[in-house]
């Protein structure tokens, strides 16, 4: 494909590196620094440019393009690039990411034809507020066309797989001293084991009870660590499941700020003076969740050891830098995807899925989830089809709302929904199998 990527930031940059790999693709910026990283790293082509300017794409009229991608870290010189390019170039799909969530998104597209607009941090709201239907969770996956859920959760117990397996639920990984792996139904769960869970809700939360026999199905008091637009709009998502919620922010300008935007429905605290004991003194210690949701890793993981030293038992803190992601995880913090993070993985996997395959990276991106329904037109409608013959893999097919183990031949009907799992390395042998049922 040839791809233009509009803005050589942090996503620019990890989204040029990804789709390098078999692509020609084009990155354009007027930060002559973030250009020479790039071309420095990265077997691409890097154009100085203003891409709100319509001269800049005069070096592609030549050429189809097939994706133009804008994330830049400016809203409206997003929007605009695309509508240059739109203007000049022939594009075939647009994806655009925009931090605020006041666009309306119906109009941008139909007046400006975007394929796909990303809500980063609407993205990493969304995630924090579901975990709290699943108050004993560490994540939670949503799927288009199932209602079966992905969820991960820590074990405190040891657990013989085959007596929890059934028709509706599945475990379908555990990570153990930072590996991820598929294991078989006669594998044992370990006492720490962070597990992969794949199942309808109710009998998902049914199941969580035997990795955590805690009574803590009660999650209404909130205290969010960070006062900038992703503090708020996290706030925000807590409000509309009416929880009580707390920000905390050290910044006196951001806090008056936040109160406004929350319209004084959430209790903002000025930890002008430090931290040490506002624990104690706003009484923050009953809180049933604790989310650091500040732009800094290292400052998120100091309080995520505080709140957990001060005995609340859900802490959360947002991964903005990879890099952290194993750390969080031995220090027993749930891990969630800052903003950057979610808007790099939801265009990978946008880019990666279709109208018939939807794919989606998991355990920080170590594992792949594949999923193809059979629809009413399709031509896999009564085809024999045989299972993938790949390690490291688990794969069933969901009828009638049932789990059933996809290892021998079957007959494809309407309404099928082929799932795939496997780790990342194998994705792309997944991928061909799915894809050439």
């Amino acid at each position: 494909m040839n791809i233009i990527i509009a803005g050589a930031g942090k996503v620019g940059f990890n989204l040029a590196k990804a789709l390098s790999i078999g692509h020609n693709v084009t990155i354009i910026d007027k930060n002559l620094e973030a250009l020479y990283r790039i071309q420095e790293s990265l077997d691409i082509m890097p154009l100085r440019g203003d891409v709100e300017d319509i001269k800049t794409y005069d070096h592609f009229t030549n050429k189809d393009i097939d994706l133009f991608i804008a994330v830049t870290n400016i809203d409206n010189v997003n929007i605009i690039s695309i509508l240059m390019a739109n203007s000049v170039l022939n594009i075939k799909r647009r994806f655009v990411r925009l931090q605020q969530d006041f666009y309306n998104a119906n109009i941008l597209h139909d007046k400006l034809e975007i394929d796909r607009i990303i809500f980063p941090t609407k993205l990493a709201s969304y995630t924090i507020a579901s975990l709290l239907n699943y108050p004993k969770a560490n994540n939670v996956k949503f799927f288009k066309y199932t209602d079966y859920r992905l969820i991960s959760i820590q074990s405190l117990y040891d657990i013989q797989i085959d007596k929890i397996n059934s028709n509706y639920f599945n475990v379908i990984g555990i990570e153990r001293d930072k590996e991820y792996f598929i294991p078989s139904n006669s594998d044992m769960i370990k006492k720490d084991d962070l597990v992969y869970l794949f199942g309808l809700e109710d009998h998902i939360k049914t199941i969580c009870d035997q990795f955590d026999h805690n009574e803590n199905n009660q999650m209404q008091n909130c205290v969010v660590f960070g006062g900038e637009e992703l503090g708020i709009s996290i706030s925000k998502a807590l409000l509309d499941i009416n929880k009580d919620v707390k920000l905390v922010e050290k910044d006196l300008v951001l806090c008056t700020k936040a109160d406004e935007e929350l319209r004084g429905k959430v209790t903002i605290i000025n930890a002008k003076y430090g931290t040490a004991n506002i624990f104690d003194d706003e009484g923050l210690n009953s809180a049933d969740i604790f989310i650091a949701a500040t732009n800094n890793d290292e400052y998120n993981i100091i309080k995520c050891l505080d709140a957990k030293e001060r005995g609340i038992k859900k802490v959360v803190a947002i991964n903005n830098e990879l890099e952290y992601y194993n750390l969080m995880h031995s220090l027993g913090i749930i891990v969630t995807r800052g903003p950057k993070i979610s808007a790099y993985n939801k265009i990978m996997e946008e880019i990666s899925s279709s109208g018939v395959v939807i794919r989606k990276s998991y355990c920080g991106a170590k594992a792949t989830v594949f999923m193809r329904k059979i629809f009413s037109n399709s031509k896999l409608i009564n085809k024999k089809a045989k299972p993938i013959k790949l390690k490291n893999t688990l794969v069933f097919f969901i009828r009638n709302n049932i789990l059933n183990l996809f290892t021998e031949k079957i007959t494809l009907e309407q309404d099928d929904l082929i799932v795939g799992f496997c780790l990342e390395n194998n994705s792309e042998y997944m991928k061909k199998w799915i894809y050439e049922l």
